[in-house]
């Protein structure tokens, strides 16, 4: 009923930047939380920054003062901008949402993206 849409990764080198857009689609009342995780090869997926519909900001510390993370909620699409990267920054990027509320059927749910590659070369 939600499909979570992922755009704008790919290849770049150290120090370069790239902006990542998530489009939700489908029956969606409202979003609570839209946000962007990541997973590098033999590691756990880890937050790295997530918005609520209010503007609420938060940030893992190891992107704070590099990512910036903004949304659309008319759109309801986030996007993720990645400045200075670093090859420690690559990894698959899975988009989020959270507190989900559709206009079809009762309840709150959550969705995520396919993921889109970002790699960083040294």
């Amino acid at each position: 009923q939600v499909q979570l849409v992922e755009s704008g990764g790919g290849l770049v080198q150290a120090g370069g930047s790239l902006r990542l857009s998530c489009a939700a689609s489908g029956s969606i009342r409202s979003i609570n939380s839209m946000g962007w995780y990541r997973q590098a090869p033999g590691k756990q997926r880890e937050l790295v920054a997530d918005i609520t519909s209010g503007g609420s900001a938060n940030y893992a510390v190891s992107v704070k003062g590099r990512f910036t993370i903004s949304r659309d909620n008319a759109k309801n699409t986030v996007y993720l901008e990645m400045n200075s990267l670093k090859p420690e920054d690559t990894a698959v990027y899975y988009c989020n949402s959270l507190g989900v509320r559709l206009t079809t059927i009762t309840g709150i749910y959550a969705y995520w993206g396919q993921g889109t590659q970002v790699t960083v070369s040294s």
